[in-house]
Parts: structure tokens; sequence; C-alpha cells
């Protein structure tokens, strides 16, 4: 791995995550922004102000984009009703999954992906492998991924609008759910995840969830003092324990993918010209306002 100095500082992007947010936000009123190729772009245009606008504002000398490759993923494989609760695509978005990555290309970022993988398994180890060298923060607006919270790793989660962010460190997350980040896993392995379709223990929520955890630290804790577990408690994880099991594999993110971030390529540095090119090729107007200055190398 590259050396780097201390001030080097790498966002790494969910892309689907600020893709579907900027999707959405314009879909509901029907403002598909439609080219004159008849493309629609408004999720590129989102995707593109939401990062460009987190890198004014928290300035990172390196950049790399992180993106899901398809539904299909060993987590699918383990529980075929995982994530089976979304619809398909809009139409409208099926054509801006590829022209979004050309148009992060034209910026010279690295976009990183593997089939059989989520994003958040290559944030989780692009992240893990260069945080001895280097701040890392995630640019985000999934939850999910606050259990990468280190010392040298924070997440940028979007709220509504542009420029508007919670950031949280393992200390902040601390502070509001009274676990650590790497508990966060056995918190979802309990209480599962509606928005992705896999259950946990019924009738375990999350502040039981929370409270079992901060008395016995992990899932296997909890299983070694079933004893000290309420009848209903106990009764209910005993019922739901292969669930339990395989609910925590799902939530965990994967830290050892065979994916990689070189530190040269990601060096936040962009030919304007190249740029622009793109821009105006995709009819894509206003986004040269969110361009930084000194981010151009031409």
């Amino acid at each position: 791995m590259t050396e780097t100095n201390s001030s080097s500082h790498i966002m790494l992007v969910d892309g689907m995550a600020l893709l579907f947010r900027a999707f959405y936000a314009t879909a509901m009123t029907g403002q598909f922004m439609i080219n004159s190729k008849g493309t629609p772009t408004n999720a590129i245009s989102g995707f593109l102000k939401h990062m460009l606008t987190a890198v004014s504002t928290f300035n990172p000398s390196h950049l790399a984009v992180c993106w899901d490759m398809g539904s299909k993923t060993f987590r699918s494989e383990l529980y075929t009703e995982y994530k089976g609760n979304r619809a398909e695509a809009p139409i409208e978005l099926i054509p801006q999954f590829d022209l979004v990555k050309e148009v992060v290309a034209s910026f010279d970022i690295p976009n990183i992906g593997l089939a059989g993988y989520e994003a958040d398994d290559c944030i989780g180890t692009v992240a893990k492998d260069l945080n001895q060298n280097m701040k890392v923060s995630i640019l985000t607006g999934d939850q999910d991924i606050l259990q990468l919270l280190d010392d040298n790793i924070s997440v940028i989660l979007l709220k509504k609008g542009f420029g508007n962010y919670l950031v949280h460190t393992p200390q902040s997350f601390y502070e509001e759910k009274g676990i650590t980040p790497q508990q966060m896993i056995d918190l979802k392995g309990l209480m599962g995840d509606p928005s992705d379709n896999y259950p946990g223990v019924k009738g375990i929520g999350e502040k039981t969830a929370l409270k079992l955890l901060q008395q016995y630290n992990s899932i296997d804790g909890i299983l070694e003092n079933l004893d000290g577990l309420s009848k209903s408690h106990r009764a209910k994880i005993e019922t739901d324990l292969e669930m339990l099991h395989l609910s925590r594999k799902l939530a965990e993110i994967k830290c050892d993918v065979p994916v990689s971030c070189s530190i040269a390529e990601a060096q936040l540095l962009y030919n304007r010209s190249k740029v622009m090119n793109k821009l105006e090729d995709l009819e894509l107007k206003g986004i040269h306002r969110f361009l930084a200055v000194e981010k151009e190398y031409a």
C-alpha cells in the first residue's frame, strides 16, 4: 500500500445510496430531466450534486465510489428472501446505472464494485485497508454502514436536502445507542432489518435488543446466559435460534472482499474540459457550479 501522510483523507461514496436518493427526490413529481436523446438524467444530476457538495464541505484529498453490481449476492444465496421485498428498479432509472459510472470516470475517480457483493462490502474492505494510513470518511444515507465506525473511520449520513449531514464517530454512536459500532451487527441479528427483509428474532425490537447487548455484550453472551433472561425473551430466542444466527451473518459487512483502491488513482484531481465534455454530452446543466476549482489540474 502506498505511503500517505497524516493529512490525507479519502471519502468513500456509497454510489447506489446517493443515486437512489437523488432519483426518488425528483421522480415523485415526474422530473426525470429527459435529454434530447431521450435519456433520463435526474438521478445522475442529484448524485453529482450530493457528491460534489460533500467534497466542498469535507475537502477530501482522495475519492472513490463503490457500487452494488446486481441484485444477486452471497446474502441472497444464504437467504432467498433477502431484499425480496424490493420492487424492480423504475424504467427511468435503469439507463442511469451505467451512465453515472461513466460520469464518475470522467472525473478520474475510481468506480469500485464486485459481482456477488454489495457496495457496503467493498466500502468496508477499502476502509479497513486504508484507515491505518489515512483518515477515511464514508458518505451514505444507509445506517447499516455505522458498524464500520473506527478511530480513523467516520460516517457522513445524508439528511434531507443538499449539504445537510449527520457525522458519526465511534464516540457519537456510543452516546446515541449505548453500544459500540461492532455490536450493531448483533443488534441487527436480534431485531432484524425490515428494509433488507430478514426478521431476526420475532418479538424482539430495538429497545430489547439494546438492553440485552448492554447487559451481555454479544449474541454469544446472551446465549451463554439464557437462564438469566425472562421466560418470554428466552422462549423467543430459542424459537428463532437458527434465524438469529442467519440474521447476524446477513447483517455483517464483509471486509475481506477481493477489491482494492489505488491511492494514486483515487487522488481527487480532475480535468475540467474532460468533465465538462461529459456533462455537455448528457445535457446536465448547472453542475459546473458545484465543481471545486482547487481540485482541477487542467
